[in-house]
């Protein structure tokens, strides 16, 4: 076998075992599923498996980062030629929401991971210097601080507040979407709605006090 056909065939493995564990991990929960597990569900030996990644951690963060990246680009592409940050403040929401509804299995991953493990008391959330899931949230994080701080104005410790309240708000009714499917929900277009309405009261009510 060449070499270009073996850098093919073990980047399919790759992608193979990321799709497979991806899977797992959403029926699983991560913190339930072992590399093991992934290799027999995958059809491979465990060792096979450590020839791509070292460990299931390992793999998750590989799904994280790629989580976090295609949230991001969605808001990319559903911001542009969008200036005014109002409306992209409803964008951005509307664009989580429906992200973590039409990818359940990525936005677990990714804001509901249940292999995660309290960070060093020295962490720094730089973007230079930490971890790569991390450092792909904060990417993510930062289109919806953005207009957050066009509108007040300012940029200081308080728009962080401000930011991950709103935040806070279209995550809150993902999860639960997502975890509570069967819960008698009202209209689910009426509710976004009243969440996305929830969200611009607020920072409306921050930009006149602050």
């Amino acid at each position: 076998m060449n070499e270009p056909t073996r850098r093919a065939r073990s980047g399919e493995r790759r992608e193979q075992i990321l799709e497979v564990a991806l899977r797992l991990f959403g029926e699983r929960g991560a913190g339930n599923v072992t590399t093991r597990q992934i290799a027999l569900a995958v059809g491979i030996s465990q060792p096979s498996l450590y020839a791509h990644f070292a460990s299931a951690d390992a793999i998750a963060e590989e799904l994280c980062v790629r989580a976090f990246d295609a949230l991001h680009a969605r808001f990319a592409a559903k911001l542009i030629d969008v200036d005014d940050p109002w409306q992209r403040i409803d964008i951005l929401g509307r664009s989580y929401i429906e992200f973590g509804l039409e990818h359940p299995d990525m936005y677990r991953i990714a804001f509901m991971p249940t292999r995660e493990t309290a960070p060093p008391p020295d962490v720094t959330f730089d973007l230079a210097t930490c971890d790569p899931g991390m450092a792909a949230g904060l990417h993510a994080f930062a289109a919806l601080r953005d207009p957050v701080v066009r509108i007040c104005g300012r940029d200081d410790a308080a728009i962080g507040v401000i930011s991950q309240a709103i935040w806070a708000l279209v995550h809150g009714l993902t999860a639960l979407l997502i975890s509570k499917p069967y819960f008698p929900w009202a209209e689910r277009e009426t509710l976004i709605e009243a969440v996305l309405a929830m969200a611009r009261a607020y920072l409306a009510d921050q930009q006149v006090t602050d």
